[in-house]
């Protein structure tokens, strides 16, 4: 019979009832993912980094148009179909792109062509989309990071940065030469290099007023612009026609409470920090008399929030930590960058129909939040999924299209490349986030993240059970997760002990029930750190009861890719355990693995070989879960593969009855598999990039399956979570 997952059982039980619910309510769900490196000539060395940094669109909203820094050059995508993004090349400038900007028929490209710091220097390139060539250039004398066009195209505006050296002094301000505004006139989408004035921005701020060092610009319907400087915290408007700064004022401090303060292997919401700078980075106007800015706090670091403000500089709203929170609930929160948290750097407004959105997103947790402008306090109204370090995000209203440009590319270390997300508001359900958390008594997050092995709880249909990986050391954690609600929700985390304090020296990757109330829990060991390969009994309250280490018989063949699943057969004096080892240990045949056994009563140690499906490319193909259901084992293999390189993320199962593990150090039998499933098509659902690590898979008590991801707690991570039913799930399939 077909498989059908449970979102499509959910959807005919619903159109067979006689009521049907009101309609969803518009929301942005994604639509495509576009790795920039199809960007890239066939001649192109593919292995080094390319990017989408800052990125706008031509003004039939069918052609993107994005900065490539590390590759210099100036990207195009075709969106004509949106949900189906095409290459459309790049054109190398010389020097580094830092920003684009289209003016009718043109693009202005801010290009960087600094020799180093204290010689800054950089042009405005004037491009002709259709040709795709650079028609002239305007010296800007100095280093440019942000273009803006005017609403009505007669003027444009530079922030010329000149930034600073992070490694000189600690990256303390003054470090001249000061950077300024530059506005030039245009005609025909192109700048007259001769109109080009400079507005000197010194003597403004209270921190370091000779050394201005402005971020970004935005342009009003009344040609007033608003430009932020970052490091010296500080915001300025100007008249474009005259130059004249007609208001000034500092961006001021917010006071943080119920933030995570420590790098500390542990989400904590329970610090606070007083007085912290602002720190603007993008700045939008919301009309003509308000402006919104996304606080990154880069420089003294850690204001967490978005701010928006009159034209005279009073607050007029501040988010505080509320979003960071709703990024931690999604599991999204960067753990290991607690000083400056989530980093709030990416700002967009646009009016959809009768709506006026805010778009505000994260660098370094990888989502946007979504907001309705009410004129008053914003409206929040959903997180948005996006690729690894969203810089440049993009509003296109006329064809209800919202994009991300995400900066980083990961290829070096064999990560997610650097893409363009689209998005399309619709009438629907919000297909992200899969899962979330409940909040404490407090009102703060129950933070989550790195989600490994699952298992089923042992009555409760929908009810189960998540454990952390090492990413969390100080805090190794069982999440309770009730997979009845949409999304799934996190209602409690469950801290493993050991003697009253949390469990050191442990990466759980596997959980299974013990039949008492508590679980066995996998431990992948890493000799070089002193982790041991271990299984673990805790109680009902979390408490290590039990340790058994793997057998002696095994440790001189070990390596660091160890247990990363384990499950429960049998009741009682029966109790058998079963373990899959990730990858093979140096006594295994090249693509075959062990699947342990462990006789609880006679503490008795067994084997069988798992054969592994073949690998491909530079990947490696390896075990990532083992639950039992029905007579059968249902085992996760996977490769290490993102992306469109993403071959093998399968479930497979293999028969009890024909399971008879030989004693260690014997010849080993070999498992029969039969493939149950192929995720693949599950990993794309969300029309993002397929992830590498499919980590838990379980079975309840009504026979439907679940499967989770795991993020690495957004450590080079997007930090997206998918977890997905897959319905029921019998041998019969």
């Amino acid at each position: 019979m077909p498989r059908k997952t449970l979102c499509i059982g959910l959807w005919t039980a619903l159109a067979a009832s006689v009521a049907l619910p009101a309609a969803a309510e518009p929301v942005f769900n994604r639509i495509a993912s576009f790795p920039v490196a199809d960007n890239l000539p066939k001649d192109a060395d593919k292995s080094k980094p390319t990017s989408s940094e800052i990125i706008t669109a031509s003004e039939d909203g069918k052609t993107l148009i994005y900065s490539d820094s590390p590759y210099g050059a100036i990207g195009f995508i075709d969106i004509t179909d949106a949900a189906k993004p095409k290459a459309g090349g790049l054109l190398k400038v010389e020097g580094e792109p830092t920003s684009v900007a289209v003016a009718g028929a043109m693009v202005l490209a801010a290009v960087n062509t600094s020799k180093d710091h204290k010689n800054p220097s950089g042009r405005l390139d004037v491009i002709d989309l259709a040709a795709r060539k650079v028609l002239t250039s305007c010296d800007l004398g100095g280093q440019p990071d942000s273009v803006a066009v005017s609403p009505d195209r007669t003027f444009a505006a530079v922030a010329i940065e000149n930034e600073r050296d992070e490694k000189l002094n600690d990256g303390e301000l003054p470090q001249l030469p000061s950077g300024d505004l530059k506005i030039f006139s245009l005609k025909n989408g192109a700048p007259d290099c001769t109109s080009m004035k400079t507005v000197t921005l010194t003597g403004l701020a209270d921190i370091a007023p000779e050394d201005a060092e402005p971020e970004f610009v935005s342009i009003n319907a009344n040609n007033q612009i608003a430009v932020t400087l970052q490091e010296n915290n500080h915001i300025a408007i100007i008249d474009a026609a005259s130059g004249k700064i007609t208001s000034h004022f500092s961006a001021g401090t917010v006071d943080l409470d119920k933030i995570d303060v420590k790098n500390d292997g542990a989400l904590k919401f329970d610090g606070s920090m007083k007085g912290v700078l602002r720190e603007p980075d993008t700045v939008k106007w919301l009309g003509n008399d308000r402006i919104l800015v996304a606080n990154e706090g880069d420089y003294k670091g850690g204001s967490r929030s978005f701010t928006i403000f009159s034209t005279d500089g009073k607050v007029l709203y501040e988010s505080g930590p509320s979003l960071e929170h709703r990024i931690a609930a999604a599991g999204h929160y960067p753990d290991k960058r607690n000083k400056k948290g989530v980093e709030l750097e990416g700002a967009e407004v646009a009016q959809y129909g009768d709506t006026n959105y805010i778009f505000v997103a994260s660098e370094r947790a990888s989502v946007v939040g979504v907001y309705k402008d009410t004129g008053k306090d914003p409206e929040f109204v959903q997180l948005l999924p996006s690729g690894i370090a969203p810089e440049g995000i993009l509003a296109i209203p006329s064809r209800n299209l919202f994009v991300t440009a995400n900066e980083s590319d990961l290829v070096a270390d064999g990560g997610a490349r650097s893409h363009v997300m689209i998005y399309e508001l619709k009438d629907q359900e919000p297909a992200y986030p899969k899962i979330v958390s409940a909040s404490k008594d407090d009102g703060t997050p129950l933070g989550w993240g790195a989600l490994s092995g699952l298992v089923a709880d042992l009555k409760e249909a929908g009810k189960l059970y998540a454990v952390s990986d090492s990413f969390y050391s100080a805090a190794p954690t069982i999440y309770t997760i009730d997979a009845k609600q949409t999304p799934a929700k996190i209602t409690r985390a469950l801290v493993v002990t050991r003697g009253g304090q949390p469990a050191q020296k442990l990466d759980l990757e596997g959980i299974t029930t013990d039949g008492a109330g508590g679980f066995w829990l996998a431990n992948e060991g890493d000799q070089s750190k002193l982790v041991p390969h271990a299984i673990f009994n805790v109680n009902e309250k979390g408490e290590i009861k039990k340790e058994i280490a793997l057998p002696e018989e095994l440790l001189p063949h070990q390596t660091r890719f160890g247990l990363e699943g384990i499950t429960r057969v049998g009741e009682g004096d029966a109790t058998v355990l079963w373990m899959a080892v990730q990858r093979e240990w140096k006594d295994d045949e090249k693509g075959f693995v062990k699947l342990l056994s462990y006789t609880v009563k006679d503490k008795s140690w067994g084997a069988v070989s798992y054969p592994l499906d073949k690998k491909s490319g530079d990947g490696w193909v390896g075990l990532s879960e083992i639950t039992a259901h029905d007579g059968q084992l249902y085992i996760v293999e996977r490769d290490n593969l993102i992306g469109d390189k993403a071959v093998n993320k399968k479930l497979y199962r293999v028969a009890l009855d024909g399971l008879k593990p030989a004693k260690l150090g014997e010849k080993l039998p070999v498992a029969e598999k039969t493939l149950a499933r192929d995720f693949i098509a599950d990993l794309k659902s969300t029309n993002g990039y397929i992830v590498d690590k499919l980590e838990g898979f379980t079975v309840d008590v009504a026979g439907n399956g679940y499967a989770v991801t795991d993020n690495d707690g957004v450590d080079g991570s997007s930090g997206e979570t998918l977890f997905f039913g897959i319905g029921k799930v019998s041998a019969a399939n």
